[in-house]
């Protein structure tokens, strides 16, 4: 009898989560985008992307259970979202001038510094790495990087 890797199972679930994160972050630029609602898109995701095949490359799978978390909390929450990262924004541009990716971005890594319960430097490592995936060549980074701390110095002042 073999005994299941508990370090394997706690890899997988923290991969679950990271892909959850970033299919958040997809939905709600998704939604923005085209005006869907919450529950189209993460109908969408949950039944045609999570793990879904394409040109032979399967896609991998999120924790629903986070990716319906965030998203709906992004949405619910979106007004004090959207106000915290104003004032984390360094240049003191409005964030209804940045780009949208990062837009969403926000607003996902927002609703877990608000709602969660991942301390906030797992929140922002995460959502830098989500920032990397969608901008491998630029600064943006270290922008998501300065931003969200000042956001979750904000929403969670107790972590520091």
């Amino acid at each position: 009898m073999t005994r299941a890797d508990p370090r394997g199972a706690d890899a997988e679930r923290r991969r679950r989560r990271a892909v959850a994160r970033l299919c958040a972050v997809q939905a709600l630029f998704q939604m923005e985008a085209s005006g869907q609602t919450v529950e189209a898109v993460v109908d969408e995701f949950e039944t045609h992307r999570f793990g879904a095949v394409y040109d032979e490359v399967a896609m991998a799978e999120a924790d629903p259970e986070l990716f319906r978390r965030l998203v709906a909390d992004a949405v619910n929450l979106q007004a004090r979202i959207d106000q915290m990262t104003d004032r984390a924004l360094v240049a003191r541009w409005p964030i209804d001038r940045i780009d949208p990716t990062l837009r969403a971005l926000f607003r996902a890594a927002g609703a877990e510094l608000v709602a969660g319960a991942a301390p906030p430097k797992v929140v922002i490592s995460e959502f830098v790495d989500v920032a990397k995936a969608f901008f491998p060549d630029g600064r943006e980074s270290k922008f998501v990087n300065g931003v969200l701390d000042a956001m979750a110095r904000e929403a969670r002042p107790e972590a520091f």
